[in-house]
């Protein structure tokens, strides 16, 4: 008798061990997909926006070989300049973002540093923005600039030449000026323009342009 007991519990042993292996494979495959549901679930990393493209004039056409808009705008003290005021002289008519930004203050003390030898192609610097008077005056006696800035706070000049743009940084579109700039010879005629200028290059390709005039 005793011996037959031992065999009923060695079986039953043997029967727990196996229903044991049989389910051990049930618990690892829920986890497997419980991992797959909680990676489901979990929320996707944001990704950051990348910076937008500048935009392009919406129907801005050339102005190259026309005569230039005309155009009066202050400079401050209670003056203004008009485009006729240049006749006889060559005229680079620069638009620009913003009064002393990093962009903007690198290109204006480029065209700064070059006056010298702009002036002895009689040629006459104007840059042009959006920013008010008060703005430019500091602008100016903070970077010692050597030649007009003039203010557009309506646009209008800037319409004209097809600077005035919709932008789209990060998503948000807003207004504002794209960075331009137009060659305007003796007789009031546009010779040449950039559009979108590259800061870092702007001073010598305007040097080069003059010297094919």
């Amino acid at each position: 008798m005793a011996k037959k007991k031992a065999k009923k519990s060695a079986k039953k042993v043997t029967k727990k061990k196996v229903v044991a292996k049989k389910k051990a494979p049930v618990k690892k495959s829920a986890k497997k997909t419980a991992k797959k549901v909680a990676k489901k679930a979990a929320p996707k990393p944001v990704k950051k926006p990348t910076k937008a493209a500048k935009a392009a004039p919406a129907g801005a056409s050339s102005l190259t070989g026309k005569p230039a808009p005309a155009f009066t705008m202050p400079t401050g003290h209670g003056q203004s300049i008009s485009l006729a005021d240049f006749r006889g002289q060559r005229v680079l008519l620069y638009f620009y973002p913003k009064d002393d930004t990093p962009g903007c203050t690198a290109q204006a003390c480029a065209l700064r540093d070059g006056m010298d030898a702009l002036a002895s192609a009689n040629t006459v610097v104007i840059g042009v923005s959006k920013d008010s008077i008060g703005s430019h005056q500091k602008f100016k006696t903070k970077y010692d600039l050597n030649f007009l800035l003039a203010s557009d706070e309506n646009t209008g000049v800037s319409e004209k030449y097809g600077v005035w743009v919709e932008k789209n940084m990060y998503g948000r579109k807003y207004m504002g000026i794209q960075r331009s700039t137009f060659l305007i010879d003796e007789k009031g005629i546009v010779r040449k323009e950039w559009r979108g200028v590259s800061v870092p290059t702007h001073y010598d390709d305007v040097s080069a342009a003059l010297a094919e005039l």
